[in-house]
């Protein structure tokens, strides 16, 4: 009896591991975030209908349009967004109105490189709030142009994935 409990314990513990490093295999082909540039360059957060996309314009504000799945322009209708931006013991907030077909950030982001960015957007007063996060990085991408915070590239894998952006490095030449 107590062999074959202790047998059951090694085989478990033994395909835990197995399972574990299969998933660790898994998470390094799929974990990394694969980003999509807008029509304007900036980029894409795809977890709102439509879908929004950041853009700094060169005023240094933020600029959300909103397009649906075709990369059609949608006029704000109802959307709220707030950003908060850069150090996080003194953070820059920004709200954002209507100008024409976007929405526009009331203030410039604040000086530097690698802001650590949360985007905050609710599509209607009824909607669940959506948050994306990351750094906001304004350095050029040497391969494809865009500025890195909307980055098609794949830096970390030595072959090309453009994840269906054609249409996007297309319109950048």
């Amino acid at each position: 009896m107590k062999t074959t409990t202790l047998a059951t314990l090694l085989a478990l513990a033994l395909s835990s591991f197995a399972f574990a490093d299969e998933k660790k295999k898994d998470d390094h082909d799929h974990d990394h975030e694969h980003i999509i540039a807008g029509p304007t360059g900036g980029r894409m957060i795809t977890e709102v209908e439509p879908h929004a996309e950041f853009f700094v314009n060169a005023d240094n504000k933020i600029e959300i349009r909103f397009f649906n799945h075709d990369n059609e322009l949608v006029a704000p209708a109802g959307q709220t967004v707030s950003v908060i931006m850069g150090e996080r013991s003194k953070p820059t907030k920004l709200a954002f109105a209507q100008e024409g077909d976007k929405l526009i950030s009331d203030q410039a982001i604040p000086d530097g490189n690698l802001l650590p960015t949360v985007v905050q957007i609710k599509v209607g007063a009824d909607a669940k709030t959506v948050t994306e996060r990351f750094n906001l990085n304004l350095s050029v991408c040497p391969t494809c142009e865009y500025k890195e915070y909307a980055c098609i590239c794949d830096h970390e894998h030595e072959h090309d994935h453009d994840h269906g952006n054609e249409k996007a490095k297309e319109k950048k030449k």
